[in-house]
């Protein structure tokens, strides 16, 4: 009988540095966006009036990001990319009141893990800027260089998930890692309405995103989204208690404070968007967007999914939503793009609440657009006249004829012989009449037309037709008498009653 041999217990061994950091950038830095989101929140936290982002490849050759903020310390430019390294945070304590987007100081070090990374940066002091290579978060020799730089700072990454071939094979197309890379700065550019945001491609003259500083955050939501969204938005404003401060501790009562904009009724779409901030960050909130799509889809028409013929009413949001700091739990998740906060489902009710009420005040003045069709008739409006076009003295008057655009609608209101004139017309009815004899007496008439001219003359007076029909005249109706009498009772035409212009011969 075999017996089963012990399995060995495995051994628990502590990882190396580099691989634990490698860990860890795939948990900070999934995609280019991401690494973008990080780096954008360090030019703000900088305090930097102008941001600007170049992309090439959807980030995956080329990221590079630059401001005016106030620069980085030559001294510190040595511990720059070493984990949780910050400037933003000292106790744990701080947590409860941080104000800054940043805190962990992970970004900067997992980034130079999975990129070749340089930073320049110069600060107010510095007579010229300074240039530094990183590699797995140290600083590459030689060091420092003395570079020409202006203020601020410059963050260029190349090449970013080279060693991770993974991680980059498990990327979307260039085009979709550049819609995102753009998505996040628009997002950030409505926010942060007082800054100046450009992005673009290498190699493209044009921008993608061209915001201007001192624009308000209706003219940013224009410059991204266009127009006809921007002149159907609502202004949202709710709060409940005392102003959020610092200040109130987490056994206090709720307190919040939300402005924004919402679409309106007259705004259709069929994709749900929600930018949510909260506290300043750029966060995502499930229960949040399935609140909100309720309310949508419970007010206003075509909202609900499958609905036919409508274009849907998925609802577009902005909120910028303000607690205080001791009720936000910002330490939640590895990218920041979730937090926990105290009173979530009320104040979730009560910000459903508030759009609902905002949208059914503003459902009872529905703009709805008439398609007017060509040479339709116009209905006068309710107790008024319709509008006519006015000459050049300003005298109103029919509409001008346009006979090249009119269309045959009954095939009874016009025929060939109505564009034929009066001769042409009646000789091509003594023709068809003709054929209508010879059709009747095959034997000679037939042969005669074969043989001998006819002469057609048009009559005087009566029609052609009054002239050839009749009971046979003085031929006598037996079909032969005179002489003159043709079968069927018909008459022959009578060549002293033909008019001598209009004479006509057919052999």
């Amino acid at each position: 009988m075999d017996t089963q041999q012990p399995v060995p217990v495995p051994v628990i061994r502590k990882l190396d540095e580099a691989v634990v950091n490698r860990i860890a950038a795939g948990e900070v830095i999934q995609r280019p966006s991401s690494a973008l989101k990080e780096l954008l929140e360090n030019s703000l936290d900088a305090g930097s009036t102008a941001i600007s982002v170049l992309v090439k490849e959807g980030g995956n050759r080329l990221l590079q990001i630059s401001d005016n903020g106030h620069g980085i310390r030559k001294a510190d430019l040595e511990i720059l990319a070493y984990r949780h390294t910050t400037s933003k945070l000292k106790e744990f304590d701080d947590l409860e009141t941080i104000s800054t987007l940043g805190f962990r100081g992970e970004a900067l070090c997992s980034i130079s893990f999975v990129s070749h990374m340089s930073v320049t940066t110069m600060t107010a002091d510095d007579t010229h800027g300074w240039r530094v290579q990183y590699k797995d978060s140290k600083m590459e020799p030689p060091g420092p260089k003395p570079v020409a730089a202006v203020q601020g700072t410059t963050i260029c990454v190349e090449d970013l998930f080279y060693n991770v071939p993974t991680r980059k094979r498990a990327l979307k197309s260039a085009t979709e890692e550049y819609a995102r890379i753009l998505e996040v700065m628009q997002r950030y550019a409505i926010y942060k309405s007082g800054l100046a945001f450009t992005c673009k491609r290498v190699g493209e003259s044009r921008t993608d995103l061209t915001t201007m500083s001192g624009a308000s955050r209706l003219d940013n939501i224009r410059a991204v989204y266009g127009a006809a969204l921007a002149k159907e938005l609502l202004v949202l404003d709710l709060s409940h208690g005392d102003e959020p401060s610092a200040s109130m501790g987490p056994d206090g009562d709720m307190s919040f404070r939300v402005a924004g904009y919402i679409s309106g009724v007259n705004y259709a779409c069929k994709k749900t968007t929600i930018i949510l901030f909260i506290n300043g960050r750029l966060v995502e909130a499930a229960n949040l967007r399935r609140a909100m799509e309720a309310v949508y889809a419970a007010t206003l028409p075509g909202s609900k999914a499958g609905a036919s013929g409508e274009k849907g009413c998925r609802p577009w949001a902005f909120l910028d939503v303000t607690l205080p700091p001791r009720h936000v739990e910002v330490n939640l998740h590895p990218t920041k793009r979730e937090v926990g906060f105290l009173h979530q489902d009320d104040i979730i009710d009560a910000i459903r609440a508030g759009v609902e009420t905002m949208l059914l005040a503003a459902n009872t003045t529905r703009t709805f657009t008439q398609m007017q069709l060509p040479f339709a008739p116009l209905l006068p409006p309710e107790g008024g006249e319709v509008d006519r076009p006015k000459d050049t003295q300003g005298k109103s008057g029919p509409a001008p004829y346009r006979p090249e655009k009119l269309i045959r609608t009954d095939p009874k209101s016009q025929s060939m012989e109505a564009f034929l004139t009066n001769p042409y017309k009646a000789a091509a009815l003594g023709g068809s009449v003709a054929r209508r004899r010879g059709g009747g007496d095959k034997g000679s008439a037939a042969a005669t037309s074969a043989r001998d001219p006819m002469d057609l003359t048009l009559p005087e007076g009566p029609s052609l037709l009054d002239a050839t029909d009749g009971d046979g005249g003085d031929g006598g109706g037996g079909g032969g008498g005179g002489g003159s009498g043709v079968s069927g009772g018909k008459r022959r035409l009578d060549p002293a009653r033909t008019h001598p212009r209009h004479t006509h011969t057919h052999t």
